[in-house]
């Protein structure tokens, strides 16, 4: 006795009282395989107890010359409705989506944040570039944003911030706040670029080396190093903002830092020098200071020894390695303008540029660990043996106040840097 009909869709049951009536999948292989064609359902097998109800064939397929309904030999089914069945599918779909756990929910939230911040970018790269025309054309002594200029600030900072969030050196919130940050620095200056560039690079793997030793000894260590939106923010507002002064100071381009003949545009570009070989030197020392110094560390304000990971502490080999990523990042500036500027032949010597480098990410590192060891809590915790930030009734106290965070205090450090040491820089830069 049959109970339902096996077409896609269809909702017939078997009941006397209803004129439908239900019949067997043919036994011939070749009209067999023609129903199975015909009912188009994936992977079916029909069975013995498999039926098609008589809704599904013309009147002209059925022999009604005896009391009981019977189809004709050749009888195939050609009547089904298709797509009462898709919508009904995409209906369930649409209903289960409702159901999504928070982690998918999550995924679809930064798919489309993905494609708003992306949209926004493009739409402020014209607006820079339409503005650059305009100011142009109307002044005519502005130089305007060329469209490879454009192309490529969009296209290379999505390229490095898609690589930083796939190799876990930025979280989500931090790839969106670099792609803005790279996308202005590489509009304005490709020096700016590539600075920004070698600063990220060694950092992050910087961040990344030792990390078993690091976890060791610093409580707040997180694993693969992920920088927010926030450490972003700290790290490269100053250069950002600096970045759209000198956009609008002289437009777009590269130029030699003389400031003999440019003091503005000198000015602004060695203190956005000066805030990325800060933030360069201060990573550098203390992501290879604790590892390698065999030595405990000194408080920068009392010279007295702590341990490792106090706000605060230096070591030879931290400060020699802020030289060091400070003269990083100034030999990254000093070959970009070699390739890109024009007419060094009749500017001031560019070669200071890797010093001034050096003496940032040194100087950066000094401030940085001065305003760490005096308005920076650091405590040790005596149930662990680390080092923490916070206090607490286990912590004991070992040097400063509880007023600023480490992001903070880096914030601080590169503003202070980028302000004074172009301004002495100044004084002592050679001239042509």
């Amino acid at each position: 006795m049959p109970t339902n009909c096996a077409a896609a869709g269809c909702a017939a049951t078997y009941n006397k009282h209803i004129n439908v009536s239900f019949h067997r999948f043919p036994l011939d292989p070749k009209r067999r395989k023609e129903w199975v064609r015909l009912v188009r359902r994936k992977n079916f097998v029909p069975g013995k107890h498999t039926f098609l109800c008589s809704k599904h064939f013309e009147a002209s397929c059925f022999d009604l010359t005896g009391q009981t309904r019977r189809l004709k030999m050749d009888a195939v089914p050609t009547i089904f409705d298709f797509c009462t069945h898709i919508k009904s599918m995409v209906l369930v779909a649409l209903f289960s989506m409702t159901d999504l756990d928070d982690n998918t929910c999550k995924k679809y939230i930064k798919m489309i944040t993905n494609i708003v911040v992306l949209s926004l970018i493009i739409c402020i790269s014209l607006a820079f570039w339409i503005m650059s025309m305009t100011a142009s054309t109307y002044y005519g002594n502005l130089r305007p944003v060329s469209p490879w200029r454009w192309l490529f600030s969009i296209v290379v900072p999505v390229m490095i911030a898609c690589n930083g969030f796939k190799k876990k050196s930025l979280d989500h919130s931090g790839a969106l706040g670099g792609l803005v940050v790279g996308f202005i620095l590489t509009i304005a200056n490709f020096s700016f670029f590539t600075s920004l560039l070698m600063f990220f690079l060694s950092s992050s793997k910087l961040t990344k080396w030792k990390g078993e030793v690091k976890k060791r000894l610093d409580s707040e260590y997180k694993e693969g190093g992920q920088r927010n939106w926030v450490q972003v923010f700290c790290n490269g507002a100053v250069p950002t903002e600096l970045a759209l002064l000198y956009m609008i100071e002289n437009g777009p381009g590269e130029m030699p830092i003389d400031f003999a003949k440019q003091p503005t545009a000198s000015w602004m570009c060695l203190s956005l020098l000066a805030a990325l070989a800060c933030s360069a030197g201060d990573t550098w020392a203390s992501e290879v200071g604790p590892v390698l110094s065999k030595s405990s560390p000194w408080l920068i304000t009392t010279w007295e020894k702590v341990p490792v990971g106090t706000n605060g502490g230096v070591t030879v080999v931290g400060l020699a390695s802020s030289l060091l990523g400070g003269t990083f990042v100034g030999l990254a500036y000093f070959l970009t303008q070699l390739v890109f500027v024009s007419d060094l032949d009749i500017s001031a010597p560019q070669w200071p540029i890797i010093a001034f480098g050096g003496l940032a990410g040194l100087l950066g590192s000094v401030v940085d660990s001065y305003l760490g060891a005096t308005m920076q809590f650091s405590g040790l915790d005596e149930s662990t043996g680390l080092v923490v930030s916070s206090p607490a009734r286990e912590t004991k106290h070992i040097a400063g106040k509880p007023i600023l965070d480490n992001n903070a205090v880096n914030l601080f450090s590169s503003v202070l840097v980028a302000l004074l040491l172009p301004t002495a820089a100044s004084g002592f830069w050679p001239r042509e």
